[in-house]
């Protein structure tokens, strides 16, 4: 089945032929500004929540304000990729584009809580698709072969905006007001909106006539939503073995099945059964899952570990993350130049996921012993092993698959990266909030300042964190190795120079 899609492909992308280096400029940059669109709201927001809930007057459901836009931008994802296919990548990235300021402008305006919580659900809807339409509008300009390089610049959107979202929300929210977080989407909108529209009209076109399964569509939100809920709940709101997060279990996996069914009975299912059926895009898609899942369980518990095993201050412990979000670049950047020239492009990864393992139990076999200079170097030193799996997996899953299919694999990857995320997130919070007694307060920066949380445990709780971490590196290498190495079509060496490559 691979070798025949392989058949039907293109060897070069239209699009060097119909762009000029000015239109791939154009996209690239619009899209660059979209992804910051999506990537910047998931991390400003967190350090404006107590300001939110204070000018609110409802600090209770705080947690909603989050957990809303990660259920609705995730639940979505996979929509976008097949609307692309269908409608075409411009006006599907422009409508998401449009219903993100929307969502912007409701939440700054919201006069409440709920509604504040409503605005980002729609906000949410407009987010989901961003990211992965803009890789797959690459992918449409840019041949595989070419391709691995220009993640660094996907890879460049997700390190900013995660050293400058904390900030932004920090200083904005306290020397202006928290709806500026907001505001300043609209001209970020508005110029991904400008820089990108008139240039995606010279895209090759790829969509077919096709028909939107809604009922698949409805039966996979379902599945998420609950899901998610679940795990955003579980050891937090309920007890992992409560009533409430076993009928969510329960309901998710029911619509899960349901969704299987719905596959194979419908005329044209929501996500083609012969993607789910490429080896390339599943293994490809596992590895990633697993490899970005526990980079951001990484992300969210470390501070942690600095502030009650090294005892540094909230600020000092986000600092501390700069070698974790930083080394991914440089991960990203060697593999993806590797790609151009190597026939064999899995070597490169393989070993960085062996070097991100080694250092991952490194640090679970000496928790609470390390100092922090040697403890940050072993952080870069895992980023940079686990950065080099990015742009490999993006691309070889692309490249396995047609070009009129672009739009739904690259949703469908980016869709199981972030269920993937919340899966060892939950997993990770599971050992963090069960080995302090499931109470979440005991973990807030009131209970670290009077030192009513042990040290000896919290040493003990993250070597288990890291021993896990170590485990999602390996099962990320072990699917890797599996995948099968296909080799990269075309070159775009005009389209390469257009956009600074080499």
């Amino acid at each position: 089945m691979i070798a025949n899609s392989m058949d039907k492909r293109l060897d070069t992308p239209a699009s060097a032929a119909a762009m000029t280096q000015a239109d791939i400029r154009s996209v690239l940059i619009g899209v660059m500004l979209a992804m910051f669109l999506a990537a910047l709201d998931q991390t400003i927001v967190a350090t404006a929540l107590p300001t939110m809930g204070r000018e609110l007057n409802d600090v209770t459901h705080l947690s909603w304000i989050v957990t809303i836009y990660l259920l609705a931008s995730t639940a979505v994802t996979p929509l976008y990729g097949k609307l692309a296919d269908i409608h075409g990548r411009r006006v599907t990235l422009l409508a998401g584009i449009i219903v993100f300021m929307i969502g912007s402008i409701a939440c700054a305006l919201a006069p409440s809580l709920w509604l504040l919580v409503i605005a980002r659900f729609v906000q949410g809807l407009g987010g989901g698709g961003l990211i992965a339409l803009a890789q797959t509008i690459v992918g449409d300009m840019v041949p595989p072969k070419e391709r691995g390089r220009y993640q660094v610049y996907f890879a460049s959107v997700f390190m900013s905006s995660s050293l400058l979202g904390p900030v932004l929300g920090g200083f904005l929210s306290e020397k202006l007001h928290w709806s500026v977080i907001f505001w300043i989407n609209l001209p970020l909108g508005l110029g991904a909106y400008w820089m990108s529209s008139e240039a995606l009209k010279r895209l090759p076109r790829h969509e077919r006539p096709h028909s939107l399964d809604v009922l698949g569509a409805v039966l996979m939100t379902l599945a998420t939503v609950s899901l998610l809920l679940a795990l955003s709940w579980g050891g937090t709101t309920y007890p992992w073995r409560s009533p409430e997060i076993a009928g969510l279990v329960g309901a998710s996996l029911v619509f899960w099945a349901l969704f299987a069914w719905r596959l194979r009975r419908a005329a044209e299912p929501l996500i083609p059964l012969d993607v789910f059926g490429n080896g390339v895009v599943r293994r490809g898609t596992v590895a990633a899952g697993f490899g970005m899942g526990t980079f951001i369980g990484l992300t969210i518990y470390l501070p942690l570990y600095f502030e009650t095993v090294m005892g540094m201050s909230a600020t000092h412990s986000g600092l501390g993350l700069l070698p974790l979000t930083c080394g991914t670049v440089v991960g990203a950047t060697s593999s993806g130049r590797a790609m151009s020239h190597l026939t064999h492009y899995k070597r490169v990864p393989l070993a960085g996921l062996l070097v991100a393992m080694t250092g991952t139990a490194v640090l679970a076999a000496f928790s609470g012993q390390i100092p922090l200079l040697p403890f940050c170097v072993i952080l870069a030193i895992v980023s940079i092993g686990f950065g080099t799996l990015l742009p490999v997996a993006t691309v070889a899953i692309q490249n396995a698959v047609q070009a009129h299919q672009l739009g739904t694999v690259t949703a469908v990857a980016n869709f199981f990266r972030q269920i993937g995320g919340a899966l060892i997130v939950a997993v990770f919070g599971a050992i963090v909030l069960g080995g302090v007694g499931g109470a979440a307060a005991k973990l807030s920066p009131e209970a670290l300042k009077l030192g009513t949380v042990d040290r000896e445990t919290m040493v003990v709780l993250f070597r288990y964190v890291f021993g896990a971490a170590s485990l999602g590196f390996a099962l990320a290498w072990l699917s890797l190795a599996r995948m099968q190495e296909l080799p990269l079509r075309g070159r775009a060496v005009e389209a390469a120079k257009a956009i600074g490559g080499e």
